[in-house]
């Protein structure tokens, strides 16, 4: 396997019994017990979350915390997928950080959540000497339909909002990049899903157009965490 970028904690199978009110999960653990575990995804997880199938959750002893399980991971025929969204973004700063995306090589500073305008946050600024400052927005593509992953599984007014945010930002001179981590194992390249929301897809292709930068990563995933894959091609 590839180098780790997000290593497992101690992970609990079991069977999904039913995914509801976007962020919660019904799992039967394989000793029996039935527990409702966060499921940390506000898409609808189209192709990830058929009942029946086996499921990895990890744990929290967090105080206060309602469940105590999030819901990581499925095994779909095709390819495990990981549902867990928050996974992208470490997945994609661990990734610069140690230089394994050539396109985003060559930058001394990261910054997590900056805010761009009063109404705005992208996920990374990369930074460095004789180079315009690099906004860096993480999505979490866990779609795939023959072959090909596509982005958003559900309307989203806020990936549109960043795309048009870092379009703005682009044309004041920053070096903007839509980053798509694939969660899964199965696709060979991606493409932004107009049948489900004509806008964001629109509005990715304009941006594009104008200077955006769309690039794709798919991962290798088992039991022992998540490691950055192949470069996918993007059709925008």
């Amino acid at each position: 396997m590839n180098e780790l970028l997000v290593s497992w904690p101690p992970l609990t199978r079991g069977t999904l019994l039913r995914r509801y009110k976007r962020f919660m999960a019904d799992v039967m653990l394989d000793d029996g017990a039935a527990v409702t575990a966060h499921c940390p995804n506000s898409g609808r997880m189209l192709s990830c979350s058929e009942p029946g199938r086996p499921v990895h959750l990890s744990t929290s002893d967090r105080p206060g915390r309602k469940f105590p399980y999030t819901w990581e991971m499925i095994e779909m025929p095709g390819s495990p997928v990981v549902v867990n969204t928050m996974r992208a973004n470490q997945i994609a700063r661990s990734a610069i950080e140690r230089g394994l995306l050539p396109e985003l090589s060559g930058y001394t500073s990261i910054r997590q959540e900056v805010r761009t305008s009063d109404r705005s946050r992208i996920d990374l600024l990369l930074t460095g000497e004789h180079r315009p400052p690099c906004l860096v927005e993480v999505k979490s593509s866990t779609l795939v339909e023959d072959g090909t992953a596509m982005f958003p599984d559900a309307v989203t007014e806020r990936g549109l909002k960043h795309v048009r945010e870092l379009e703005l930002m682009c044309r004041k001179g920053y070096r903007g990049v839509m980053l798509f981590i694939i969660q899964r194992m199965d696709a060979r390249s991606l493409t932004p899903s107009a049948h489900i929301d004509p806008a964001y897809a629109n509005g990715l292709r304009k941006a594009w157009r104008k200077g955006l930068e769309v690039m794709a990563y798919d991962t290798v995933i088992d039991l022992a965490g998540i490691a950055l894959g192949r470069n996918v091609p993007c059709i925008v």
